[in-house]
């Protein structure tokens, strides 16, 4: 999370570094959720904790009317069990490292 000068009348960015293989995190990793959007849902009184929560949220259960990655929610909706091959992959690579 980065937070901006202007932070809490504006959203904190999320980013995963390095970017997760999801249909709602774009392919630089920055994590799209209405509650991050000041056209949305954000307003100022949203806690670090409900963001965190509403994170977790999306990463168990994809927002697919909103994708962010296209590729990601393609196979989400068309193979499920091909997206999650790709996420358990991911996370295998990562814990390598």
């Amino acid at each position: 999370m980065t937070f901006m000068g202007n932070y809490p009348s504006s959203p904190p960015k999320c980013k995963f570094e390095p970017a997760l293989f999801h249909p709602n995190v774009t392919i630089s990793g920055t994590v799209c959720l209405s509650l991050l959007d000041e056209g949305k849902d954000w307003h100022p009184d949203i806690t670090i904790k409900q963001l965190l929560f509403g994170i977790q949220q999306l990463l168990n259960d994809p927002n697919i009317s909103d994708p962010a990655n296209y590729e990601a929610s393609r196979i989400y909706c068309k193979n499920r069990e091909e997206y999650y091959r790709r996420v358990r992959a991911q996370a295998k690579a990562m814990t390598r490292k």
